[in-house]
């Protein structure tokens, strides 16, 4: 009795230690990211000249994440079952590729050759990114791991605010940096970037002697179910996921195809004319909606189930892009958005959980892989392939006004959203009322 209560305090104790160091690591993470992107699209169209150019670094950095995280990464993740060390690995050959980059990119800028220099940093992160993505798919089968159903929606929720602290933190670095190109140019922000990313290798490294002592407080704990062949026939729990991440497919290009609409919308003469400071305003009400929702989404989870909230988040999906057009002054277009962050982090949130929830232990590597690939969606290949087509062809072969093709868009995107909702209510949360009934 005594072993297994001083088992128990050794599993408690690692598990708290765990818990912090992946919550800090998550803070590093996002204010690296805060910090390097805020400005970078900036940066790219002042050595390229076009936006054309300058938004094809998201979306090659999403193939590259994509296929490397389903091709290599996913499989690895699930065949060593060393999640850490893929985080561990991921962050160090990200650091020293940052400082490459650099180099090369600052090489050309000194040649005269600033539209090379831009492309060197696209097709540098890119090629980057599939390395990298090995660490965000030991990130997602780690936290998964740790984690149980019935504190899972809390855990990612909580992370996720803590995500948003470490954004917003970079953010406001970043604006000190910048300094109209020249933090790029001379390799500041670099050299901040690869410094977060070693610290972040560190902590890792650290961590993983806790996980492992985690583990082995717990390994008496008896094993759950039967262990999963991969030749296995699929299970119902995964036979669901594969709807769920249908569903999100369509729901995620459908919320995401009018990301970079919107920002052109609230900034039109006949509409807001939104100022610099009041398109800020807006934006950080979106931030702040995540973070409420983060946190009280997970919780909520936990409580009623996760399709009642995540159709909840959907729900506000469908109408928030219609409510844009409504909006006749800039608080109300901010509250309007903020409710859309409200959504998306809700989505986000509760929908990883759901994830985790579903997938088999011996195949969280490669199914998490999918997971991750269609929320990347989000970065740019929805805009490319829905939103900025729909309005380009309405203003330039239609001839209608901006304003109105605008519009337009955001009723088709709260339109595919819906038609995303339908799936996932008759294939996914229908699927769980009836198993429960």
């Amino acid at each position: 009795m005594e072993s297994k209560q001083r088992t128990r305090s050794l599993g408690m104790n690692a598990s708290r230690n765990v818990f912090f160091n992946l919550s800090t690591f998550q803070f590093l993470t996002f204010l690296r990211r805060g910090v390097f992107y805020t400005f970078m699209i900036n940066y790219l169209y002042v050595l390229m000249q076009t936006v054309t150019s300058t938004a094809a670094l998201g979306t090659l950095n999403m193939i590259a994440s994509s296929l490397g995280q389903n091709l290599l990464w996913g499989k690895i993740c699930d065949r060593s079952k060393n999640r850490v060390k893929l985080i561990i690995i991921g962050e160090t050959i990200a650091a020293c590729a940052y400082i490459v980059v650099f180099f090369v990119h600052t090489s050309m800028i000194h040649a005269g050759n600033n539209f090379t220099a831009g492309l060197s940093i696209i097709f540098g992160l890119s090629i980057l990114e599939f390395f990298w993505s090995m660490s965000d798919v030991g990130w997602a089968a780690l936290l998964t791991d740790v984690t149980t159903s019935e504190i899972r929606g809390k855990t990612i929720g909580l992370m996720n605010f803590i995500a948003s602290l470490g954004r917003m933190g970079g953010i406001l670095f970043a604006g000190f940096l910048y300094n109209d190109g020249a933090g790029f140019r001379n390799g500041t922000i670099f050299y901040v970037v690869t410094a977060l990313l070693f610290a972040g290798a560190a902590l890792m490294t650290y961590t993983s002697r806790q996980v492992k002592t985690r583990d082995h407080a717990v390994q008496e704990a008896p094993a759950s179910g039967k262990k999963t062949n991969k030749d296995d026939p699929p299970s119902e729990g995964e036979k669901k996921y594969r709807w769920f991440l249908v569903s999100l497919v369509i729901i995620v290009l459908g919320a995401a195809s009018v990301n970079q609409i919107f920002l052109l919308f609230i900034n039109l003469r006949n509409g807001l004319s939104a100022s610099d400071s009041e398109m800020s305003l807006i934006l950080t009400a979106w931030t702040i909606g995540g973070m409420i929702a983060s946190l009280a989404s997970g919780r909520l989870a936990d409580k009623i189930g996760r399709s009642k909230v995540i159709l909840l988040g959907l729900g506000l999906a469908m109408v928030t892009p219609v409510l844009y057009t409504s909006a006749y002054n800039v608080p109300l277009m901010a509250l309007i958005y903020g409710v859309n962050g409200v959504s998306f982090w809700t989505i986000q949130t509760v929908g990883f959980a759901f994830a985790g929830d579903l997938i088999p232990k011996d195949k969280r590597g490669r199914l998490l892989s999918r997971y991750n690939t269609v929320m990347a969606l989000s970065w740019g290949p929805a805009g490319v392939l829905i939103g900025g087509p729909l309005a380009d062809f309405q203003v330039k072969t239609l001839g209608v006004p901006s304003y109105e093709a605008y519009v337009n868009a955001f009723f088709a995107s709260s339109l595919i959203v819906t038609l995303g909702t339908i799936v996932f209510f008759s294939k996914v949360a229908k699927l769980k009322i009836r198993k429960k009934a």
